[in-house]
């Protein structure tokens, strides 16, 4: 027998609640580098990889590609931890995910950190119409020349010279681990299902945005988040990868938000 696909995800050491993060499209586990040690302060840091990305699977079935498909993937990690309750942290492509999972499973979240995705704040309509156009060419063109025809593509973080070089060092490495299949699936399926919409609305943990504000085209949607219910917006000098391009600010914000929220805090 065959057991399903999982997948990858690291665990490192901390003190306090389990906190699940995932990553953008293109990046991978090293992403995180900068903010692990950071965030042990106050949890327990497991970085997970989008399928298809550095050492995740690239399952054939493309419904595990969709954020429901992710739901099930991340309450196996919760289970396999042996945690009923969690931080949830999210980049780009994995903050509108951690929002999916936020929505379906609030029982779980104890409180919610984002940073610059435009797939979750879109608009559905504007965002299905690029998703069409450019996304699945995009798509289109992984799977005809191979994941390495986007290695010096703007949407690939690792080339950002705003990362420390050791991080995006890593970075540049685990690209060779990518895999055609999985970046080409998530462009299709992933990417096309992430805007919530008014379901923004019903998000209900604590929830803090950090902004890239030195990312211009998504700016004008940060009144988009601001339908999230008491969400904390917290402006940081950096583009997308904000976490990675200024991990000193995004750490500091970040700790203080999850130790406002620890579970020990609120008893």
């Amino acid at each position: 027998m065959t057991s399903s696909p999982r997948l990858n995800w690291s665990a490192h050491d901390g003190e306090g609640p389990v906190c699940l993060m995932i990553h953008g499209a293109l990046a991978s586990r090293s992403y995180w580098n900068e903010n692990v040690s950071a965030l042990s302060e106050v949890c327990r840091p497991v970085s997970i990889e989008l399928w298809g990305h550095g050492r995740s699977p690239s399952p054939e079935d493309p419904e595990v590609y969709t954020p429901e498909g992710y739901i099930d993937q991340f309450e196996r990690i919760c289970e396999e931890l042996d945690v009923d309750q969690v931080y949830l942290v999210g980049q780009s492509m994995g903050a509108a995910l951690m929002l999916h999972y936020a929505l379906a499973r609030p029982e779980r979240a104890l409180a919610l950190v984002l940073t610059n995705s435009s797939s979750a704040f879109a608009n559905p309509a504007m965002w299905e119409h690029r998703h069409a156009t450019i996304v699945t060419e995009l798509a289109r063109e992984v799977r005809s020349e191979g994941v390495e025809v986007l290695r010096e593509s703007w949407i690939n973080p690792s080339r950002s010279m705003r990362i420390p070089e050791s991080t995006r060092r890593a970075m540049v490495k685990e690209f060779g681990e990518h895999q055609t299949e999985g970046i080409a699936r998530s462009l299709e399926v992933t990417n096309r299902s992430l805007p919530l919409g008014d379901r923004l609305e019903s998000v209900a943990p604590p929830t803090m945005l950090t902004v890239g504000v030195l990312e211009e085209g998504f700016l004008p949607l940060v009144e988009k988040a601001r339908r999230i219910p008491g969400i904390e917006i917290v402006d940081i000098e950096a583009a997308h990868a904000v976490n990675a391009q200024n991990p000193q600010q995004w750490n500091d914000a970040v700790v203080e938000f999850l130790r406002r929220h620890s579970p020990t805090v609120a008893q």
